[in-house]
């Protein structure tokens, strides 16, 4: 299964995550996924302008495992397997305090917050999405749940408190202190935009309260350089957090042997070319004649072209067998899977007619379908991994992997309008004025993935020089 989320990172960035998910009853799983971007042809997007290089510039892609799901009400009750193995960690830890029990304690601070985090935001996207009736009761829960969470990773401090552990062990159960109880707040405070509730209010006083006793800062009005400082304390907090999550994936060119190969042959056939014309020559006008001389220097000089055109060809025949780069998928140095990727401008006529009906259908204006004139780009994207590899690396269970992509759009608008235009109009009375209106380019995003069926989304992206204007999905 793969699961697709959508949003606006920043003015210049659109972000993508793609959830692929194992079939557990399968000990391998395969995913593709396929990007196809429309431009308006006034962008000057094309093969000379924007090179594979502009493109991966583009892109940034961020490969990590999906966060184990528990249900906030479980993290610390029921079964609470969070709370367990953090436990677990923390005793270790004081009864043997070795370099591989801190890094175990370490991990465990970290997978307990990202899991909170993870909980949490699930959490208040529920909340927002209940009927309205419930949603009081619902905050009551959250708030409850949220200060349980609080209390119980506070009194684990006392399973290592006066035992003989590494200094740095406070450190990190500190890190993890600050980062659920910011979340708990970042969440509560989305909250409280959806349901106004004294409740909330409380749990907000409270968790300010706890912060300022521990010595993690708040941000504050008006406190313009503490809060940057915040602000950065806390997009460190985040990575520290999150850093066990994601993988190593260091890419390397797709093909290179097979291209060699290939690319050899081209300059054999050349070369044979060249060879076989002397030769013929050779035998008609002997070695050093004035034919000969003229006849040499031509055959070379075909047999460079006959060199590129081959290289052309092959090159395109292992463009469209193989991808730009590969990489493996590693955890802890363990290779559970492999990813790969490529990216090419698509001609009109070579788009699939489900891909063509599917972006000029629903178009802004109908006239609009008389104009066949944007370019195309197509990335696209194939996943393997190996469940049973996968299953291993942790004592949670690891459901498949997110890929995070990045798509900066600045190249894209460096060729726009002015966001703004004046545009001279006579009103009903006759009088002209200048109204200013803003200039908006569209750009549509084709989301095609595959693993046992195949799905399409489709976006519409509205870009102004100043940046992302909004992204809708077309239904």
């Amino acid at each position: 299964m793969i699961e697709v989320t959508t949003k606006i990172h920043d003015k210049f960035a659109l972000e993508f995550k793609l959830g692929f998910v194992a079939d557990e009853k399968s000990r391998k799983s395969d995913f593709s996924a396929n990007m196809w971007l429309f431009f308006p042809k006034s962008l000057d997007i094309n093969p000379d302008t924007y090179t594979k290089a502009d493109f991966y510039q583009d892109i940034k892609s961020n490969v990590r495992l999906i966060t184990p799901k528990f249900p906030l009400g479980e993290i610390v009750h029921g079964a609470a397997q969070p709370l367990e193995y953090l436990h677990k960690a923390f005793s270790h830890l004081a009864t043997e305090p070795s370099e591989a029990a801190l890094d175990e304690f370490e991990y465990q601070i970290k997978m307990f917050s990202a899991i909170v985090k993870s909980a949490a935001r699930d959490a208040m996207r529920r909340i927002g999405a209940a009927p309205a009736e419930e949603v009081e009761m619902l905050c009551h829960e959250y708030v409850l749940q949220t200060s349980d969470i609080l209390k119980e990773y506070a009194a684990s401090k006392d399973i290592i408190t006066g035992k003989t552990v590494p200094a740095n062990a406070l450190e990190y159960f500190s890190y993890g202190d600050d980062y659920i109880s910011n979340i708990i707040r970042y969440y509560s405070v989305k909250l409280l935009k959806i349901k106004d509730t004294a409740e909330l209010h409380e749990s907000m006083k409270a968790i300010f309260a706890y912060r300022e006793e521990r010595g993690y800062p708040n941000l504050i009005p008006g406190e313009k350089q503490a809060n940057r400082d915040t602000v950065h304390r806390h997009s460190i907090l985040k990575k520290y957090i999150e850093s066990d999550m994601f993988l190593s994936i260091p890419k390397k060119k797709d093909g290179m042997l097979l291209e060699q190969i290939y690319f050899s042959i081209a300059a054999g056939l050349a070369m044979m070319f060249a060879t076989v014309v002397s030769f013929f020559f050779q035998q008609k006008f002997g070695n050093f004649t004035l034919p000969f001389f003229i006849i040499l220097v031509i055959s070379y000089m075909i047999k460079d072209r006959i060199k590129e055109l081959s290289r052309f060809y092959f090159a395109h025949k292992i463009g469209s067998k193989f991808h730009d780069n590969k990489a493996s998928i590693l955890i802890k140095g363990q290779k559970i899977g492999t990813y790969k990727e490529a990216v090419d401008f698509i001609h009109h006529s070579k788009i699939p007619e489900n891909i063509r009906k599917i972006r000029y259908t629903k178009r802004l204006y109908a006239v609009e379908n008389r104009l066949m004139d944007e370019k195309t780009i197509l990335y696209r994207m194939s996943v393997h991994i190996d469940n049973e590899k996968l299953a291993q690396t942790s004592i949670y269970e690891n459901t498949g992997i997110n890929d995070i992509i990045r798509l900066h759009l600045n190249h894209f608008m460096q060729k726009m309008d002015n966001p703004v235009v004046n545009i001279a109009s006579a009103n009903r009375d006759g009088i002209v004025e200048d109204i200013p209106c803003t200039r908006l380019y569209f750009m549509n995003i084709i989301l095609q993935t595959s693993e046992d069926s195949t799905s399409f989304r489709r976006f519409r992206v509205a870009l102004t020089r100043d940046g992302i204007d909004s992204i809708k999905e077309i239904v």
